[in-house]
């Protein structure tokens, strides 16, 4: 990946509604090799997907809760059944698997309190966790969806 390649992934992190005309105008070069460089970019899954990011507070979905989980138990079955599980709500917006004294971190965004209390008991329903504890933000200081490109 050379200089123009990365210029390309940093102008479409900021906005990648952006022609390819005007990207291609932006790092000076014609749209023709600007478009392959995308369709590669994409091919080679250095892009994954272009999507929309939505203003939470607009959508009433006001509260964001940082969930740390630790494991039931310590089997595949037990991981695979839990991944899944939680997977598919759709109020958890990032899921890892962690290392440390909790096994997993989840960010879960909701419209308030009594919509965090439905989840919870949705999470912890119908699965063995040993521990689960929340933290709710207060303030976002950061959010970024945009990677630091080298």
């Amino acid at each position: 990946m050379d200089r123009l390649d990365k210029e390309i992934l940093r102008l479409l992190q900021e906005d990648a509604t952006m022609s390819v005309n005007d990207v291609a105008d932006r790092i000076g070069l014609s749209t023709t090799p600007c478009w392959r460089r995308i369709q590669n970019l994409e091919k080679q899954g250095i892009i994954t997907k272009r999507v929309a990011l939505l203003d939470a507070q607009k959508l009433d979905l006001g509260m964001t809760v940082f969930v740390q989980i630790k494991a039931g138990r310590h089997d595949i079955n037990w991981l695979s059944r839990f991944a899944e599980h939680a997977a598919g709500m759709e109020q958890i917006v990032e899921f890892y698997r962690m290392s440390g004294e909790y096994d997993y971190m989840l960010k879960v965004v909701v419209a308030d309190m009594k919509a965090f209390d439905v989840f919870y008991k949705k999470l912890v329903g119908g699965i063995e966790l040993s521990d689960v504890t929340s933290s709710f933000a207060m303030e976002q200081i950061k959010y970024t969806t945009a990677l630091a490109i080298q």
